[in-house]
């Protein structure tokens, strides 16, 4: 277990900060992804309330900005997350953030999400920017599994599909898991439970990342869209059970939202996504607001007259 777990569960929303009155903010500065998930699909958008959903894309720059407005709108965000809509290692910008927001908030917690395909190589750069916790998505440990989710994957300029994807995948998966956990970098591993999928691997997955170095695991309940979207969603027998599998081997995470990979303050409490990152909707809001207002004046003038 890492050094920094049980700080992280007094301060971290995702590690059972909540009970604190603490807050987080993400901020989409990736674009895009090395892979292909059949449940995946990222979109730009201002409704929808899931992974992968984000109003624009940031550049580190104007993340940091953005920070500074949550940080005023919601002083308990105490921590700076990445989570898309892309995979945080897939470009430079996620940890070009995080070394921005390291000059300007030294006390910030960085908490970032990947795949987990790069991770062996760029461990190093991890550990550099100072990353407070690390999510690793691990969907399955088994290739004939995996190819079942994940269709495949681009890796330094070549694509891999289906069985010979997931191999790889899987095999940076847990090494990069071990090379990061080694550097006292808390692990929190996310499994998007499909049942008729990987709902009987569930315990393997919890004991694989657990040998590797993971202190938390976390089970996202399937949204069907995208090549699974004729696939049920779990029910919350099928939840309950797979985190009782699961917690024979690690601890589990409980309270996990959908969260859009710009939303903003405390889960479950305050949530200041539209104000910080000015949704489309909150714009139009406001101008029409202005053209009542206008109105309004034009109505005095016209009756004075």
């Amino acid at each position: 277990m890492s050094n920094n777990y049980e700080a992280l569960q007094k301060s971290h929303p995702c590690f059972g900060g909540q009970k604190n009155n603490v807050g987080r903010i993400h901020l989409p500065v990736s674009p895009g992804c090395n892979i292909e998930c059949r449940f995946c699909e990222r979109s730009i958008n201002d409704e929808e309330n899931r992974p992968g959903v984000t109003s624009r894309v940031l550049s580190p720059e104007e993340a940091l900005e953005v920070l500074g407005k949550a940080l005023e709108l919601c002083p308990e965000i105490t921590v700076a997350g990445i989570a898309g809509p892309g995979d945080t290692l897939a470009s430079d910008y996620a940890l070009q953030t995080f070394r921005l927001i390291g000059k300007k908030y030294p006390g910030m917690l960085k908490c970032m999400s990947t795949n987990g395909l790069l991770l062996p190589e760029r461990a190093e750069e991890i550990v550099e920017v100072g990353i407070d916790s690390l999510t690793v998505t691990v969907n399955a440990v088994d290739p004939e599994i995996e190819a079942k989710l994940n269709q495949y994957i681009v890796y330094h300029g070549k694509r891999y599909e289906e069985e010979e994807a997931a191999k790889i995948l899987i095999e940076n998966q847990l090494a990069g898991i071990r090379k990061v956990a080694e550097a006292g970098i808390t692990i929190k591993v996310n499994t998007v439970l499909v049942p008729d999928i990987n709902g009987s691997h569930i315990e393997e997955i919890a004991r694989c990342v657990k040998d590797a170095g993971a202190s938390i695991y976390n089970i996202i309940p399937l949204i069907p869209q995208a090549q699974l979207k004729g696939h049920p969603a779990p029910v919350c027998a099928e939840i309950d059970e797979a985190r009782t599998r699961a917690g024979k081997y690690i601890d589990v995470f409980r309270h996990c939202q959908h969260c859009r990979a710009d939303a903003a303050g405390v889960p479950g409490k305050s949530e200041y996504g539209d104000q910080i990152y000015q949704r489309i909707s909150i714009l139009l809001e406001q101008v029409l607001q202005r053209w009542e207002q206008r109105l309004e004046k034009r109505k005095k003038l016209v009756a004075r007259r």
